[in-house]
């Protein structure tokens, strides 16, 4: 009695450790597309980005390594000019390693106009934005994540301070303030002047990236129309599959992000569901058992009068419920499992996690369960109904 227990209880493992698979992944994985989602829109839906390069279905050619220099000063001015477009942000980035004193670290900078502050929504937790005077005069300031400003200078307050990166001396103006883990987060970067960034950190006459604010007034897809047609005179380009740039609306970005995360999520939701497949073919096995060990009763019923569908949906029944019970143990574990996840990821990670417990997820749980349990169920079920009842009443 306590072998077979036993082994009902490791049989059901498989399905209680799939259930709760699919259930966390599910879970993580809405969780995660609505704090991605909610970082890109608090930008606004009035944000288009211009990035060089081709157009293409994967990520942008800077994100691949591949340089492209189609981007310019020109542009930015023929955009400026535009009348639905309020402000245009040019950005070039690079590494760097940052000394003060005896600390240094490696960091990643950007170089963008003083405009790109109200853009990106960054505050200060001490010091000033730099003006565009600063970057007119290629004055060399800095503006420092509040991780690299706690990492060079500790506990000491670092406006004033002077840094250098290659082999420019930077004075510091500034310290934005903490936001935590987050795609949108400058805790770990660095800020300076775009003239300062482009041509004196890189030497370069082109820009990485190209950020654009409309009025709201303007539809985004006209203005993101407009956009293509000023950079496709700027360039010469008469052949749209010929474009060296692509042209992205807050709009586009949310459902190449939200298409992302859903298949990723369906993608490792399957792969935990091959548990399932295990622990179906368990369910077969013990049913299998089930019979073997029961032949007597299954002739003894079929000698009183039962059915062979009598005996089918007794097995399968059997089967279901097995796969039920260990379904809700894996409903309630991944509940657990995912709630822990949360805390862990808001009080020791730091990032304003949402907590999503999608009812999908439990309703696919509960059919597959049950599904597992009629499939898998199935063969036990028919080799128990076709016994013999003489054969099955004399078998030891």
């Amino acid at each position: 009695m306590r072998q077979g227990k036993m082994r009902t209880a490791l049989t059901m493992l498989g399905i209680i450790i799939g259930i709760a698979s699919v259930i966390i992944i599910m879970s993580l994985g809405a969780s995660a597309q609505s704090y991605i989602l909610d970082q890109v829109q608090s930008f606004g839906s009035d944000m288009i980005s211009i990035n060089p390069g081709a157009p293409t279905k994967g990520p942008p050619a800077a994100v691949q390594g591949i340089v492209v220099k189609t981007l310019n000063q020109r542009d930015v001015e023929s955009l400026q000019n535009e009348p639905a477009i309020l402000s245009v942000a040019a950005r070039v980035s690079g590494q760097s390693r940052i000394i003060y004193g005896s600390n240094s670290r490696s960091l990643i900078w950007h170089a963008f106009p003083p405009i790109g502050f109200e853009m990106f929504n960054m505050e200060l937790s001490s010091g000033t934005v730099y003006t565009e005077t600063d970057s007119q005069a290629y004055n060399k300031v800095i503006m420092l994540g509040s991780k690299v400003a706690k990492d060079l200078f500790g506990d000491i307050d670092p406006v004033g301070k002077m840094v250098r990166l290659k082999d420019f001396s930077f004075r510091v103006v500034g310290v934005f303030a903490p936001k935590g883990a987050g795609i949108f987060n400058f805790d770990d970067y660095a800020v300076m002047p775009l003239t300062v960034g482009q041509k004196q950190m890189l030497g370069i006459d082109y820009y990485h990236e190209l950020n654009a604010k409309f009025d709201p007034k303007y539809d985004a897809n006209f203005v993101k129309l407009r956009i293509t047609t000023i950079l496709r005179q700027n360039h010469r380009i008469t052949d749209p599959s010929k474009d060296d740039f692509m042209v992205t609306s807050m709009e586009e970005a949310l459902t190449i992000i939200t298409s992302i995360t859903s298949a990723l999520t369906v993608f490792l939701s399957a792969i935990a569901a091959i548990s399932l497949i295990v622990g179906g073919i368990g369910i077969m096995n013990i049913m299998l058992v089930s019979v073997t060990e029961r032949t007597r009763e299954i002739g003894l019923r079929k000698a009183i009068g039962a059915t062979e569908g009598d005996i089918l949906r007794q097995f399968l029944v059997e089967s279901v419920i097995l796969t039920s019970i260990g379904g809700a143990i894996g409903i309630f574990t991944g509940a657990v499992f995912t709630t822990l996840a949360y805390f862990g990821v808001v009080y020791g990670v730091g990032i304003a996690w949402s907590f999503e417990f999608p009812l999908s997820a439990v309703a696919l749980a509960v059919g597959v369960s049950a599904a597992t349990g009629l499939v898998f169920g199935v063969y036990p079920a028919r080799q128990a109904a076709r016994k013999n009842p003489i054969d099955a009443l004399r078998y030891e």
